[in-house]
């Protein structure tokens, strides 16, 4: 073996919050109507640029909470015991603006989210959030 000091393992995990944006089978589509799915995405990205990362991602299997929102923490965050948060029906500006508050602020782990936000908050099954809780 050898005798050289090891280099310190890099940071793991993203250095900023991540918002994922369900945009699949029935997220995003006319399935839920009266709702503008691509000004939704694009408020999202403008209100977090350069404070969270905002993916769209393909259907997370919780259509019947569409449209779904996950925001997931920081490398920060997660070492602050942050963890994914799900958030369903996501249909409205003002729930929008919640989230870009909130992620703005840090996110998961490091800031508190609005208390409105808790009635978005819910627990996919197991399966579902093992694609996105890694």
């Amino acid at each position: 073996m050898s005798r050289r000091p090891r280099k310190d393992a890099p940071a793991q995990g993203a250095p900023r919050p991540t918002v994922s944006v369900c945009r699949g089978c029935c997220c995003g589509t006319e399935k839920i109507p009266g709702v503008d799915h691509a000004g939704q995405l694009a408020r999202l990205r403008t209100g977090l640029a350069g404070a969270a990362t905002v993916r769209a991602v393909e259907c997370l299997d919780a259509c019947e909470q569409g449209n779904v929102i996950v925001v997931q923490p920081s490398a920060e965050g997660r070492r602050a015991g942050g963890r994914p948060v799900w958030l369903g029906l996501v249909n409205d500006e003002h729930a929008e603006q919640d989230i870009v508050s909130w992620a703005s602020a840090g996110g998961p782990g490091l800031a508190d989210a609005p208390d409105i936000l808790d009635l978005y908050v819910f627990q996919p099954s197991r399966r579902v959030r093992a694609g996105l809780d890694d």
